[in-house]
């Protein structure tokens, strides 16, 4: 009891395909991979955070923090999801 069988792993998969269609699957793969990628990098971004941020010797007072800001950047050659966004503008007369 507690292990999936394949019987029971392809009933789950045929549900699925079910619920949420055939042609809307491949985008939700996609999204999911983007989320994942981003969520290693920021991990990794974090643990090398931790690891800078805890220097040998502790800082004099008065020196300034010499790290630079990070960045977050999108998957390389994701031009799909990048598109500029145009801000509404207020249109009521008052």
């Amino acid at each position: 009891m507690g292990r999936l069988g394949p019987t029971e792993i392809i009933l789950i998969l045929v549900v699925i395909i079910l619920l949420f269609g055939a042609k809307k699957l491949p985008d939700m793969a996609r999204s999911l991979g983007k989320s994942a990628r981003i969520l290693k990098s920021e991990a990794k971004a974090m643990k090398s955070d931790d690891q800078q941020s805890a220097p040998a010797d502790p800082p004099q007072p008065g020196t300034p923090d010499q790290a630079a800001p990070r960045t977050i950047q999108a998957a390389p050659g994701d031009v799909s999801s990048s598109r500029p966004v145009t801000e509404p503008s207020d249109t009521t007369k008052r």
